[in-house]
């Protein structure tokens, strides 16, 4: 699965508890566009109205060879999920604290899909501690790659 855009604030400020794989509502040359990597989700979020799945400011390009029919590059396009996951998810984020992050985008088969996750946001004790921990964890991984030469 070839990743077209990847979202790595979510793991700095969430504790991402569980994943989901979500179809995205493209139209026009988006899938062009997209497939081509011209996506951005940096400033992206997600939002759940009247039982359905959003995703807002997620930017991709327009493509480059479209014609006068080509689409915002940030509007609102919709996600495809069971009604069973989006509402058990909704309740979810009724809970303090918890929100649904984009992850990342990439290609399965030929479709366009979305990882999202159902996050918990740290506070600046945990992301102190998260940066402690990775770096431990790339020292480590140096002292065990000198010491097998």
């Amino acid at each position: 699965m070839p990743v077209l855009a990847r979202n790595k604030k979510a793991f700095h400020d969430y504790f991402i508890e569980d994943k989901l794989e979500a179809g995205i509502e493209l139209v026009g040359t988006e899938v062009k566009s997209a497939k081509a990597g011209k996506v951005s989700i940096k400033e992206s979020f997600i939002r759940i109205i009247r039982d359905e799945i959003f995703v807002m400011n997620m930017h991709i390009t327009p493509y480059e060879f479209g014609n006068i029919n080509n689409v915002a590059e940030s509007r609102v396009r919709k996600l495809l999920l069971n009604r069973r996951e989006i509402k058990k998810w909704g309740e979810k984020i009724k809970e303090q604290g918890y929100t649904i992050v984009p992850i990342s985008v990439y290609t399965k088969q030929r479709l366009v899909k979305m990882e999202i996750g159902l996050a918990k946001g740290k506070k600046m004790h945990d992301k102190r501690e998260s940066l402690k921990r990775k770096d431990i964890e790339r020292d480590m991984k140096k002292l065990q790659k000198n010491f097998r030469r």
